[in-house]
C-alpha cells in the first residue's frame, strides 16, 4: 500500500517539455515513467522545508527563462565568471553549460554539500562537472557585506581549485544568478544578502545580478500553506525591489534594473513571481 507521503509526492510531480527533453539528454533515461520514478526517488532524498523541492520546482530551469539570458551567454563567451547562489541540484548551471557558457568559469553554491551530491545523482553523473562550494551565505567568513567595486581589483582571479569562500571573488564576478532564494529570508536578511552579492559583482559595464523570486503587490509578510507546510515570508513589491538595488545597494544611476512578472502554481497555491536583473552601467 502506498503511504500518504508517496501519494502526495506522486500527485504533485510535474515536468513539461522542454524540461523532459533536457532530463532525458542528461540522465539517459528515455522512458517517461522511468524518468518520473528516478526523479521522485531523488526528490525524496532531498527532504527540505522548501516548496521548490516538495513541489518539484527545482526541475524547472529559471535562469534560461530570464529576459537577460542571451546577455548572460554573451558574457560567458567573453570570459565572465558565473556564480549561481542557491544552486539547489544544479539544473540552471547545467542548462547554461549546454547552451555554451564555459563550465570552467561557473561556480555553484548552496548551504550543504548534499545538494551537489544529489545533483550528481539526479543527472546520473559520477562527478560534479561544475565547481560547487558549500557554505552559509550569512556567515561573514563565507560571504560578507562589502561596498560595490568601483575599480578593477588589484588581486588576480583566485584559483578555483583552492576557493573556499565567496569573499575571494569580490569584484571579479560578471554574472550572479540567485533564484528562489531571497524570499526565504526576512527583510533585513534580504538587504544584507543583496549588499553582499553587490560586493562580488565586477565593476565592468554589463556585469549583472539576476534572478526570480516571489513578490507581493505591496511589500510585507505573506502567508501560505503549501503541500502541508505553513509558509510565512517577507515579499518585496516590484517597486521596492527596484529601489533596493538602484539607490541602496548601488548608488542611484549606477545600475539599470529591469523586471517582468508572472505567476506559478505550487501545490494549488498561486505565487506572483518577479524576474529581475540589475546591470552595471
Amino acid at each position: 500500500m502506498s503511504s500518504c507521503k508517496e501519494i502526495l509526492t506522486s500527485s504533485v510531480y510535474r515536468i513539461r517539455n522542454p524540461y523532459i527533453a533536457f532530463f532525458r539528454r542528461h540522465t539517459g533515461i528515455q522512458d517517461e515513467v522511468d524518468l518520473k520514478t528516478h526523479i521522485i526517488d531523488v526528490q525524496r532524498e532531498a527532504v527540505a522545508p522548501y516548496a521548490c523541492i516538495r513541489g518539484f520546482d527545482f526541475l524547472h530551469q529559471t535562469m534560461s527563462k530570464l529576459h537577460i539570458y542571451d546577455h548572460i551567454l554573451k558574457r560567458g563567451s567573453e570570459g565572465a565568471i558565473l556564480l549561481d547562489v542557491g544552486s539547489c541540484l544544479g539544473a540552471d548551471v547545467r542548462k547554461a553549460v549546454e547552451d555554451g557558457f564555459p563550465a570552467h568559469n561557473i561556480i555553484a553554491s548552496d548551504i550543504k554539500e548534499a545538494f551537489s551530491e544529489l545533483g550528481c545523482k539526479l543527472f546520473k553523473s559520477s562527478f560534479e562537472p561544475i565547481l560547487f562550494i558549500p557554505g552559509d551565505i550569512f556567515d561573514p567568513a563565507f560571504l560578507s557585506i562589502s561596498q560595490p567595486a568601483r575599480f578593477v581589483p588589484e588581486s588576480a582571479i583566485p584559483d578555483f581549485q583552492t576557493l573556499r569562500s565567496l569573499n575571494d571573488l569580490r569584484g571579479h564576478v560578471g554574472i550572479i544568478h540567485a533564484s528562489k532564494l531571497f524570499h526565504l529570508f526576512d527583510e533585513q536578511k534580504q538587504l544584507e544578502l543583496a549588499r553582499a552579492l553587490g560586493g562580488l559583482l565586477s565593476c565592468e559595464p554589463g556585469s549583472t545580478i539576476c534572478g526570480t523570486h516571489s513578490i507581493a503587490l505591496e511589500k510585507g509578510i505573506v502567508h501560505h500553506t503549501v503541500l502541508g507546510i505553513d509558509i510565512s515570508c517577507f515579499c518585496h513589491s516590484r517597486e521596492t525591489w527596484m529601489s533596493l538595488w538602484d539607490g541602496i545597494v548601488f548608488k542611484k544611476g549606477e545600475v539599470k534594473v529591469e523586471t517582468t512578472t508572472s505567476t506559478v502554481d505550487v501545490g494549488g497555491v498561486t505565487f506572483r513571481l518577479l524576474h529581475w536583473s540589475v546591470t552595471r552601467l
